[in-house]
């Protein structure tokens, strides 16, 4: 049913009414529902008229225009809650990333360290059979090629956990780390308990 029809009805229900009006005890009907003064009339169609421009303009107009406004509301709304998702997405796996990395170097310096243990052991036991006096100094040579060894070791390590740390601190912060700063960070953790 067309939006015309709908007010016709409503218009012609609302004229129809005061016919079946009751009177009061005395025989007359209420001045309000007397159709018969032109008064009456004018205001009912005057009321008429404005109804329905006013339906008309927030049918055509403002109506509309609220429900744009909450269309694109709620689609900013659902666009900011998918951003927060993918940056805590990017978070969380930058986290991973760098534990990863940092548990590799460990192994591989771990590895590398204890590489150089058993061969420097082992040609010192070699040499300690033959050369029973200057096994002191071929004792001594053995632990400097192994601390050597243990800073070759993270002396490669420490631009690659710099470079990871920098990379990780760039995603979560979206700002370039402070290279100094991350290096002296990633050198005390890689040194630590050598004093011990």
């Amino acid at each position: 049913m067309s939006q015309a029809l709908k007010i016709a009805r409503f218009a012609l229900l609302f004229l129809a009414f005061p016919l079946f009006a009751r009177a009061d005890g005395s025989g007359q009907k209420m001045p309000q529902f007397d159709f018969t003064d032109p008064l009456t009339i004018s205001q009912v169609v005057w009321m008429v008229v404005i109804m329905v421009a006013l339906y008309v303009v927030l049918a055509r107009w403002a109506l509309p225009k609220i429900g744009q406004l909450l269309d694109v509301r709620a689609a900013k709304i659902a666009g900011d809650l998918k951003a927060a998702e993918a940056a805590k997405q990017a978070a969380d796996q930058a986290v991973r990333e760098l534990n990863s990395t940092l548990k590799n170097a460990r192994t591989t310096a771990q590895a590398e360290i204890a590489n150089a243990v058993t061969q420097a052991k082992a040609k010192a036991a070699a040499d300690a059979v033959t050369l029973n006096v200057t096994l002191e100094q071929k004792l001594a040579a053995s632990e400097a090629q192994i601390q050597a060894a243990r800073q070759t070791a993270l002396a490669a390590i420490a631009p690659v956990a710099g470079e990871a740390a920098s990379m990780i601190i760039q995603r979560l912060t979206g700002q370039s780390a402070d290279q100094e700063a991350v290096q002296r960070s990633v050198h005390a953790l890689l040194h630590q308990g050598e004093g011990e």
